[in-house]
């Protein structure tokens, strides 16, 4: 027992020096900690929270003094570790200045991250385009400023900034003194119903013990079903979650419609090839990458002639992730170099086709482009027709679809004006079925050439529309059809009078009524708009 007291006594004294040694905040997750814990704890949060780019990050932390991180934490990480290990190497080197800042951005440029993630913005002084959802003055951008953040859905095209968007909501939960906001980023590319479970289980803890609510990012929320979207709507409604959804899809086809009922929906446009040229030049700089003019010479390590970003800005189709990723893939093929380096369009055109366009033969664009070639050609706009067309063989539509909707329009909006019409577009689809691509495409070439041309009839469409009118709206039980319009294909059907009177000759001549009694008098061709589109 006497050997024994003392070790206790040595524990609790060990233990009270402990609880009084200073502490010090963590600058990822503003947790507390001693000293001799902080960097431990500092190189697991970079761990948790960078990904791929951890082990780099653990490296540079590893190589701070304490208080260079304390200094990191007073400034508000007002710069990075890659920062601060460049201006280390300067300062040892200062005659290698300029040839480290190249290097350490080739070193960049050959990462494993890509220059589209590399680039996403900060703040709202970074983002570039959508100036209708985030412009001064609009309804989103003055609610975020104010650090209210409503649930909303997020829709638009491939790298028109959703994800970026999200980021800086992030970024601006993380930089509020008063952190009322967490923020949690999921994808329902991998992440299942249990997922989201966990996470509005978390955030129910938080709001019940730190009054802060959760900001719940779902990326590519289309993927869930409509079934599995039900997980959201009672946390939603209650609060407990902010739910940021992003999707390439029409919400309207793709999402439940008591969810769109909760979240307010921004649209967001492809960006326009000035946008994407802006997104270029501040890439260009970031990397240290000259522009310049295709005649001008340079005397910086590495270059870029303006008109290959001319170029990539109009080849990438509105998505600056195509566009940054084209570039940083440009700069790859020549890093490895020793001697000065310069970009022209002939090695980018050479390197990069244009590989995608915004066409998805399931998704609403499918939908949209076949709309557009059908009223092309309602309007005989030839070469629209042919456009259209075009955007839908090149973005791999099926022909045979084509064919179908053009048989549709001959007989729709050509209709009796050319009964030849219908004749051609069914030998046009069937010559679609035995010949197939690429040739195919001629056939329907020809096809919507010639509906183009040909006068127009809408006069059976609206008769037809007349027609079912009158059937949908009338009131009561519906009429019989008359005996003399009956068949009557045995004895007692004979008996009964069926088919009496008939006879075969015309109408005006037969003195019988072919229309049930009382609707003598109805001309559905007579109600049409117009026997003749105009």
């Amino acid at each position: 027992m006497n050997k024994q007291s003392p070790g206790r006594n040595t524990d609790n004294k060990n233990h009270g020096s402990d609880s009084t040694e200073e502490k010090s905040s963590c600058p990822i997750c503003f947790k507390n900690f001693t000293v001799s814990q902080i960097e431990a704890h500092v190189n697991r949060c970079l761990f948790l929270s960078s990904g791929s780019t951890s082990n780099e990050k653990k490296i540079a932390f590893g190589s701070i003094s304490l208080q260079e991180k304390r200094h990191h934490e007073e400034t508000e990480c007002t710069y990075s570790p890659k920062k601060l290990k460049e201006e280390n190497v300067e300062s040892v080197y200062p005659s290698c200045s300029q040839n480290v800042k190249v290097v350490t951005k080739l070193a960049q440029v050959e990462g494993s991250v890509p220059l589209a993630e590399q680039m996403r913005p900060s703040s709202f002084q970074e983002y570039i385009g959508q100036a209708h959802v985030l412009g001064h003055n609009t309804i989103l951008r003055s609610l975020l400023n104010n650090n209210e953040v409503p649930s909303m859905i997020l829709w638009g095209p491939p790298g028109c900034g959703k994800t970026s968007l999200a980021h800086i909501i992030s970024k601006q939960c993380q930089s509020r003194s008063t952190q009322s906001f967490r923020f949690v980023k999921l994808s329902a590319t991998m992440a299942g119903v249990n997922d989201v479970k966990e996470a509005v289980k978390i955030a129910k803890n938080e709001l019940a013990s730190f009054k802060r609510r959760t900001i719940l990012f779902m990326d590519e929320i289309h993927r869930f079903n409509k079934l599995q979207q039900d997980i959201f709507l009672p946390h939603v409604e209650s609060g407990c979650i902010v739910l940021i959804g992003a999707t390439t899809e029409n919400p309207s086809f793709s999402l439940n419609s008591a969810l769109l009922s909760r979240c307010r929906v921004f649209v967001l446009e492809k960006l326009a090839a000035p946008d994407i040229i802006q997104i270029l030049m501040s890439a260009a700089e970031r990397l240290n990458l000259a522009v310049v003019g295709a005649s001008e010479p340079t005397q910086s390590l590495l270059s870029i002639d303006k008109e290959s970003i001319d170029w990539l800005a109009d080849m990438c189709d509105g998505d600056a992730r195509i566009a940054l990723n084209s570039l940083h893939m440009a700069l790859k093929t020549c890093s490895g170099q020793s001697k000065p380096v310069r970009i022209t369009l002939g090695d980018i055109e050479e390197g990069i086709k244009r590989s995608h366009l915004l066409y998805d033969r399931k998704g609403e664009e499918h939908y949209n482009v076949i709309s557009a070639m059908h009223k092309s050609i309602r309007a005989s706009d030839d070469n629209a027709a042919l456009y259209w067309l075009a955007r839908m063989l090149e973005g791999g539509e099926d022909p045979v679809y084509i064919a179908r909707r053009l048989v549709v329009c001959a007989s729709e909006d050509v209709g009796l004006e050319d009964p030849n019409a219908l004749t051609l577009a069914m030998s046009a689809m069937q010559a679609c079925k035995l010949i197939g691509m690429p040739e195919c495409g001629l056939f329907l070439a020809h096809i919507a050439t010639y509906l183009s041309r040909a006068p127009k009839s809408r006069e059976v469409y609206n008769a037809l529309g007349e027609a079912k009118r009158c059937v949908r709206e009338h009131k009561g039980a519906l009429p019989s059809v008359p005996l003399h319009l009956r068949n009557a294909p045995t004895k007692l059907m004979k008996q009964l009078g069926y088919g009496a009177g008939y006879n075969m000759r015309d109408r005006h001549s037969s003195n019988l009524s072919y229309m049930p009694p009382g609707m003598e008098d109805l001309d559905f061709f007579g109600k049409s708009d117009t026997k003749k589109q105009q």
